[in-house]
């Protein structure tokens, strides 16, 4: 395994750029050698281990012969030496990162075989509908969720322009293929819980589509966004959830009619800039991803309420949210909540009038 060089340290001290010390820190079964100087802290430690595992820095315990190592001592204080073993213990909700909880096998259904007394598997089949393209067509509405798809039907392109929404959510779909660009009045795409990777994606085919207001991909096996995703101006609504993405592309400030964005429970670290062009912006989902601060053009996001921004478990601070616009509204109506649901518990009625605070 290829080591790790250090430090935020060594930045501090020129002189300990002369003395480095290789540790290993176990982690879920692997071992991770670390360099770094002997005056290196505890914290400085951690922000390595990060990217390496995926642990938030506020979620990382490392231990050390018995002991719990302080983030602000240094390792020679701390007596870790080189060719010191630490293990790396992650509180739980902090590990974060690691991509989708994929499912390793479909649910098979059974039935109960009544001469034998016992259950058998069923084999998953897709009823053949000679009529189904003609009822697409006239519904505009392609609905293949659930049927245990590898490949997406030529029947499907055969709508062309009369398809509104193509729901192929939860089959096993790897590919995306060019002839997407056939449905030109798509405006709904569910792609949640697939096999698509980056490779298997025609993105070129994907933002010929003009009118599409809704992309879902939540659940797939995704590691980056391409800048083709800025040609989707009519897109409304963006769902990425549960991949492996590590950033957005800087083309998603072009996405100004975007209202709901949900890049939850991925890899990134950084959101850009552009951000704040997408002015339209009324709900965020960021939360279970590396980030440790936002940028300050959140700001121009006047239609974003705080209430719908997520960032839990995240390193996003309470005193960085302080300095938004917004805040203390935000925080004034949290804490009339609070206390409407203690005088709610304390009262007990049934009647409890939820309208009051509309104003």
């Amino acid at each position: 395994m290829e080591e790790t060089s250090a430090t935020p340290a060594e930045a501090r001290d020129p002189q300990s750029q002369s003395s480095v010390i290789t540790i290993t820190v176990k982690f879920s079964g692997r071992s991770i050698p670390i360099s770094l100087s002997p005056d290196s802290t505890v914290k400085d430690l951690k922000s390595l281990l990060q990217p390496l595992t995926n642990v938030l820095p506020r979620g990382q315990k490392l231990i050390f012969k018995g002991k719990l190592l302080v983030d602000t001592m240094t390792l020679r204080t701390s007596e870790v030496a080189g060719g010191a073993k630490v293990m790396l213990m992650a509180s739980q909700g902090l590990h974060q990162g690691d991509g989708p909880i994929l499912k390793d096998a479909r649910t098979v259904p059974r039935r109960v075989d009544n001469a034998n007394n016992k259950m058998v598997n069923e084999k998953l089949q897709v009823p053949v509908d000679k009529n189904r393209l003609e009822r697409w067509k006239v519904t505009g509405v392609v609905a293949l969720s659930e049927c245990n798809l590898k490949t997406i039907p030529d029947e499907v392109w055969a709508c062309g322009p009369s398809a509104r929404v193509l729901d192929l959510n939860n089959n096993s779909v790897r590919d995306v293929p060019a002839q997407v660009g056939c449905l030109s009045s798509i405006q709904k795409l569910l792609l949640n819980s697939n096999a698509i990777v980056d490779e298997s994606l025609n993105w070129d085919a994907l933002a010929s589509l003009k009118y599409l207001s809704v992309l879902s991909m939540n659940q797939n096996h995704l590691t980056t966004l391409p800048p083709a995703l800025g040609a989707l101006t009519s897109l409304r609504q963006l769902h990425v959830a549960n991949n492996k993405l590590t950033s957005l592309p800087i083309e998603i400030g072009l996405l100004t009619q975007i209202e709901v964005l949900k890049v939850n429970h991925n890899r990134i670290s950084t959101i850009p800039t552009c951000i704040g062009n997408c002015n339209s912006l009324i709900e965020v989902d960021l939360s279970s991803n590396l980030l440790s601060e936002l940028p300050e053009t959140f700001g121009n996001l006047h239609d974003l309420k705080l209430s719908t921004l997520d960032i839990h478990n995240t390193e996003i601070t309470t005193d960085l949210l302080r300095q938004f616009e917004g805040w203390e509204s935000f925080d004034e109506r949290r804490r009339l909540k609070h206390q409407k649901q203690l005088e709610f518990r304390v009262v007990g009625s049934a009647e409890f009038d939820e309208g009051a605070d509309k104003n």
